[in-house]
């Protein structure tokens, strides 16, 4: 297939629309199921280089969840602890600890449920039965991967009626080193980001604190990894494999730092006891759980432990979480680990990733005020990695 013409570009209004090699080859992909649009190309492109990329550094299985061309989160294969399959609507999922990419797309997936609705997911391995089975009860737009097992490309297919996006990759694809793209019918030329992210990326620790587990190394290539496919600016946090908190496409670095703090907070706060044993009535679906789930943490638009709503959602009346309650559980967390796409300018960044239980920080240096951000990390023994390499992306 040389070219694939799309129902329309980012809006109805654009068109006509289409995918094509510039130098006349074949596509690099096969649709086997439903007709992925302008967007959906977009994200399963993005998706499947961030996947790719982190199965290559880590020698992991991996899985993102994609909107609007940022990861919600990415995450490795390692298996779910019991509180954390309960958050993810997973623990009744037979056969989950098995499969690695079934685990990795369980954490993706999970990490922030709201931003995840209707999703790209990409998938660095082959397809299993259990990843298939996950996905399928999800509301999502399509999937991208290097294969799929036969039973779980059925699966798949029965999504949507038959419509579900399905494409497949091939793993051995080598892009042109040179991109291009139009503006204003201005093209613009630059070279791949080719950067390779790996260990070698952390060794100039400025700090007091020097010491970095491998744990920790993990954490902070999958958040850099994450933030190279982010719409900048980004900062992202991560722990335990998987990005907890992605914070994408801000002006002003610490409206990033807060916003993807908040979203981490929220992800280990769907592991409060209070909230994984709230009393939902059968009948409330998955996306419904989810948005009581953040009115019930975060107190937004409709208060859900209110006389006369909450009876919409529950058996009995919920005790709610209180602004106390959550900040000694969130008080308690350490071993985060925070990586940024470019410098942090101030030290107010490492007072609000503090906040989240930031341990462990890799940024590019280069700041005039680099001295005001290492002291204060040393204040709160936060190890901090100067990386040297910024990773806008656009």
């Amino acid at each position: 297939m040389k070219d694939f013409e799309l129902k329309y570009g980012c809006n109805p209004n654009q068109k006509p629309s289409k995918i094509y090699m510039k130098d006349g080859s074949e596509l690099p992909i096969k649709i086997l199921c439903g007709r992925p649009g302008y967007i959906n190309f977009l994200d399963a492109f993005n998706s499947w280089q961030l996947v790719k990329e982190i199965k290559e550094a880590l020698e992991m299985p991996a899985a993102t969840s994609f909107k609007h061309v940022s990861p919600t989160s990415a995450a490795v294969g390692t298996v779910l602890p019991e509180k954390l399959k309960k958050a993810c609507f997973v623990d009744d999922i037979e056969g989950l600890d098995e499969s690695p990419l079934a685990c990795a797309y369980a954490r993706a997936r999970g990490t922030d449920r709201m931003s995840s609705f209707g999703d790209w997911i990409a998938l660095s391995d082959v397809c299993d039965v259990t990843t298939a089975t996950l996905i399928k009860r999800e509301i999502s737009d399509g999937v991208i991967a290097p294969g799929y097992e036969p039973e779980a490309l059925e699966i798949l297919k029965s999504k949507r009626n038959g419509n579900y996006n399905i494409v497949e990759i091939d793993p051995d694809f080598v892009p042109d080193p040179i991109e291009t793209k139009q503006v204003y019918g201005i093209t613009f030329e630059q070279g791949r980001n080719e950067f390779k992210i790996n260990n070698e990326l952390l060794e100039n620790l400025v700090t007091e604190n020097k010491e970095l587990p491998d744990s920790a190394k993990r954490d902070l290539i999958i958040a850099l990894i994450t933030l190279k496919y982010t719409q900048s600016n980004s900062v992202c946090y991560a722990v335990d494999g998987q990005a907890i908190g992605v914070g994408a496409g801000q002006q002003s670095r610490i409206h990033c730092t807060r916003l993807a703090g908040n979203k981490a907070d929220v992800w280990h706060l769907r592991q409060h006891d209070k909230v994984l044993n709230l009393p939902f009535k059968d009948t409330i679906s998955r996306p419904d759980r989810d948005n009581v789930i953040d009115g019930y943490i975060n107190k937004n638009e409709e208060d859900v432990c209110k006389d006369g709503i909450w009876q919409k959602y529950f058996t009995e009346r919920p005790a709610p979480l209180t602004k106390e309650e959550a900040e000694e559980y969130l008080g308690s967390l350490s071993g985060v680990a925070l990586g940024s796409d470019a410098f942090f300018p101030f030290d107010d960044n490492i007072e609000r990733a503090k906040k989240s239980g930031v341990s462990y920080i890799a940024e590019p240096g280069g700041s005039i005020r680099d001295d005001i951000v290492i002291e204060c990390c040393n204040k709160y023994g936060i190890a901090m990695a100067f990386t040297g390499m910024r990773l806008f992306h656009h």
